[in-house]
């Protein structure tokens, strides 16, 4: 397959989620943002300024566009980064590359805040500090991304073997409102972490300290994060358990 088609592909909303005056617009915003972290790579590994005028060398086979669009599929889509290689004709290792290079630029820009043009939210106490003052619900759930095996013989290479799945995948907290539209997502960690020893180490049981009046819904697997602040988290009831509406399911825009 050629990359024109590919590019052309994952261009599409149903793959990127993004319109195509957006995506211009989005490409454009990262690209300054990209080029200075690519020449802050090159600086750090030449160890000084460049030898040869900018534009020496070989050139990237993988264009920025592809970048932004590749990691755009996988963070909407989770497809195999192989499956994307094979669109693009390339090597699995330059799909791996590409949305490591772009996710952390997508990241820095926050998300955007329903209704409220301009303002974005970057950080998990950004998050908590916009629901406390906006009096905002939220519904808290977390989401499994398949990704390649470690190799053998590499620490914590266990530590992604999700025991639900069955597979080896990461984890990101997302949080939504009531109306499903996201707030913030990217809190990762291995797909061995119990969704509970994640509250902790992640920082947001101390988000609800420092917030007493957030209130939010969450699945099963945060029942523990209801037990610790009955007044702010509810939880579906349990199996069984009599007396009790149950709650319908959470689901992520």
């Amino acid at each position: 397959m050629s990359s024109a088609w590919a590019r052309a592909a994952c261009s599409q909303h149903a793959l990127s989620g993004v319109s195509r005056a957006h995506l211009g617009e989005l490409i454009e915003e990262l690209a300054s943002m990209w080029q200075a972290a690519h020449e802050s790579a090159l600086h750090e590994r030449r160890g000084g300024e460049r030898r040869r005028a900018a534009g020496a060398g070989p050139d990237h086979r993988f264009v920025f566009v592809d970048r932004v669009l590749v990691t755009l599929v996988v963070l909407r889509l989770g497809l195999p980064h192989a499956a994307l290689a094979q669109m693009y004709g390339v090597d699995r290792s330059t799909i791996s590359g590409a949305v490591r290079e772009v996710r952390p630029l997508l990241a820095a820009r926050g998300f955007p805040v329903p209704d409220r043009p301009g303002l974005r939210l970057r950080t998990l106490e950004d998050l908590f500090a916009y629901a406390d003052a906006e009096g905002v619900d939220m519904r808290i759930d977390g989401t499994d991304v398949q990704v390649r095996r470690p190799r053998a013989h590499r620490p914590g290479r266990k530590a992604f073997v999700s025991g639900k799945r069955k597979q080896n995948t990461i984890k990101t907290t997302t949080f939504c409102d009531t109306q499903d539209r996201t707030l913030f997502s990217g809190v990762t960690r291995p797909g061995r972490m119990h969704d509970q020893t994640a509250v902790h180490s992640e920082g947001i049981a101390e988000q609800f300290r420092r917030h007493p009046k957030v209130k939010a819904e969450v699945d099963e697997g945060y029942r523990g994060l209801a037990n610790e602040f009955p007044k702010q988290v509810s939880a579906p009831p349990k199996k069984g358990e009599a007396g009790r509406p149950a709650r319908r399911s959470i689901r992520l825009a």
